[in-house]
């Protein structure tokens, strides 16, 4: 790639949301040119290779990736796209293991209110009439599809042409638009149910119920139910790939390992990127896909927005980093073993404290080819805050310390783990801010519901745009999607997304 080269559409970073909005303004005719500082696309959702062994870095609970018929905001971009992934449908989803008693979550209602019932009759009823209010949400919200949104003035009128009748329908559902998961929840007393429903929200957002909005609680909730929860052979990075199949079929680039220095402006306009060791590239339009700390306080000068706007940016609080450990383990004797596992340590302490809340994904219980022959392959990762990380001569020690929560959760699943063991890494804060170019390697922003919004992907710089989970509408797989088809849809006329709605609207009738 030249060092000075034009671009209608400059991308930086190629984490999900990135990826689609790259690869849909590709689709649309746009002339786009990712540019990713590591060596792997996927930001969070790339994987790496050792000794024969495929680990996930981030996601690894997905619904709807082959359902046609789904909600999922990435599915919808990739049959846009032309692209698709191949899975694996299973159920249940996981198994949470409470000190109390483990639970199965299954996608089947049925399934799920009777495993509950196991342990609290009365809180079944309890969950019941809660879920019953988040699937009305959810049914509500499925009949707009995230495709026809956009981030500008231009959606209400696309909305009422196509979608009048939905959104009369979503009149009703406002007050829990706007709410909490915790406002849903006045009469469930139960607290068994009331630690789940922190435990599924805090596993959605990184907040509990009081903090995570009704929708992304509902979205998740109606597409484990009506849809299919499956996993991408490959793991995770399987998806990155075909979005940038995607991508480059319809005439865009991706460029590994080109690290953009700075956001060139010219008189409060973007004109383009610095790279790092000289050169740069042009183009009127830079979508980042940087969290908001890194893009406003070191993708651009601190004169180049308003005073006030970048203190507000900056100062918005952010999710704790992670603990990660990836193993490979021998598999003899495993056979009843399952894919996804989550540990909660003590009931008594909060379960947002750091190494309390331990989650577990073994994805060559489902794909055999992501391990050697007679092996698993783990993931395993909790909270844990960057203050006091560094590269001394404690940083090894410190780093067994910190990951015995993932080991010992572990060893609640596989008693005889650390035996097993034929190949160790554990990472820290550190990594994950080094690898993912993540603010002090944040999960992302801790905005609660009812005292912030996730901003949009508009910025107060002129053909500057963000995008993914320091926007809306937030944190996990489907919403940074959704975050990508937000801005691409932004930055075209209305005309132009009228074959994909159309397109899906048959898929979906």
């Amino acid at each position: 790639m030249p060092s000075d080269w034009d671009a209608g559409v400059i991308v930086i970073g190629s984490g999900i949301g990135g990826l689609v909005a790259g690869a849909l303004l590709a689709r649309y005719g746009r002339r786009v040119v990712v540019c990713e500082s590591h060596s792997i696309p996927g930001g969070a959702a790339h994987g790496f290779s050792r000794q024969g062994f495929h680990f996930d870095t981030g996601p690894s609970f997905f619904c709807g990736l082959s359902d046609r018929h789904g909600l999922n905001p990435l599915r919808q971009v990739l049959d846009i796209l032309e692209e698709s992934v191949p899975v694996i449908a299973y159920d249940p989803l996981g198994h949470y293991h409470l000190p109390e008693a483990t639970l199965p979550i299954y996608g089947d209602r049925q399934c799920y209110r009777a495993e509950i019932a196991r342990i609290t009759p009365q809180g079944a009823v309890e969950f019941a009439r809660l879920e019953k209010r988040l699937l009305a949400l959810y049914q509500a919200l499925r009949r707009i599809p995230v495709p026809a949104l956009r981030a500008d003035w231009q959606l209400l009128p696309l909305l009422l042409q196509r979608y009048g009748t939905a959104l009369l329908q979503l009149l009703p559902h406002l007050r829990a638009i706007q709410g909490s998961v915790a406002d849903l929840m006045a009469d469930v007393a139960d607290p068994f149910v009331r630690r789940l429903v922190d435990l599924e929200c805090f596993l959605l957002s990184g907040l509990k119920a009081a903090g995570t909005v009704a929708p992304e609680m509902a979205f998740m909730l109606g597409e484990r139910s009506y849809s299919v929860i499956d996993y991408p052979l490959g793991g995770s990075p399987a998806i990155a790939q075909a979005l940038v199949r995607g991508l480059q079929k319809w005439g865009g680039q991706i460029h590994l390992g080109k690290h953009i220095e700075q956001i060139w402006l010219d008189g409060g306009q973007v004109r383009g990127v610095y790279l790092r060791g000289g050169g740069q590239l042009t183009a009127p339009v830079v979508i980042s896909n940087a969290t908001l700390w890194d893009t406003y306080g070191k993708l651009l000068k601190p004169q180049d927005l308003p005073s006030s706007y970048r203190q507000r940016a900056m100062a918005t609080p952010a999710i704790d980093s992670f603990m990660h450990l990836h193993l490979g383990i021998r598999a003899d004797g495993l056979e009843g073993l399952t894919g996804h596992h989550v540990v909660l340590h003590d009931g008594q302490v909060d379960l947002t404290a750091p190494g309390n809340t331990c989650m577990i994904s073994i994805p060559s219980v489902w794909d055999a080819s992501l391990a050697p022959t007679g092996h698993h392959v783990i993931h395993a990762y909790t909270l844990e805050p960057a203050a006091g990380w560094r590269r001394d001569a404690d940083y090894p020690l410190r780093k067994q310390e910190r990951a015995q929560p993932l080991f010992r959760a572990l060893e609640r699943i596989i008693p005889d783990l650390r035996q097993r063991i034929v190949l160790q890494q554990i990472g820290t804060p550190l990594t994950h801010a080094h690898y993912l170019r993540r603010h002090q390697g944040t999960y992302g922003p801790a905005i609660a519901a009812r005292q912030g919004m996730f901003p949009g992907p508009h910025t107060p710089i002129r053909g500057l745009y963000r995008v993914g989970d320091s926007t809306l509408p937030g944190i996990g797989v489907p919403a940074v999607a959704a975050s990508g088809i937000l801005c691409a849809n932004t930055l075209v006329p209305p005309h132009q997304m009228a074959p994909w709605l159309d397109q899906l609207a048959a898929s979906q009738s």
